[in-house]
């Protein structure tokens, strides 16, 4: 059993489970941004996605630079998302905060 083991590879079970709970982390991260914020926050996404991109491209690691190249991804993924988010709240599938106007 221990041979077995020792022959398997983790690498891409590690990073797809890294990948599914980065994706999942986004979505309240989203809602919570087009809440607070609107969508305007949508050049907080499109900084942060070229930071991991460029580290992505400089990071000697085999679990990191492709986990900080899901994020990137992610997170340009989320400027869509905040745009769209935008529209649910419109359509009353999302609470509208009562403090901002802009609507």
């Amino acid at each position: 059993m221990t041979d077995l083991l020792s022959n398997l590879h983790f690498t891409g079970i590690i990073i797809g489970a890294c990948t599914f709970l980065i994706i999942g982390l986004f979505h309240p991260i989203v809602i919570k941004a087009e809440y607070y914020w609107g969508v305007k926050s949508w050049w907080a996404f499109l900084i942060m996605g070229f930071i991991c991109l460029i580290a992505a491209l400089f990071v000697d690691d085999l679990y990191l630079s492709p986990l900080l190249g899901v994020l990137s991804c992610t997170l340009f993924w989320s400027i869509k998302e905040i745009f769209e988010q935008k529209e649910r709240v419109k359509k009353g599938w999302f609470p509208k905060n009562p403090k901002r106007k802009d609507y």
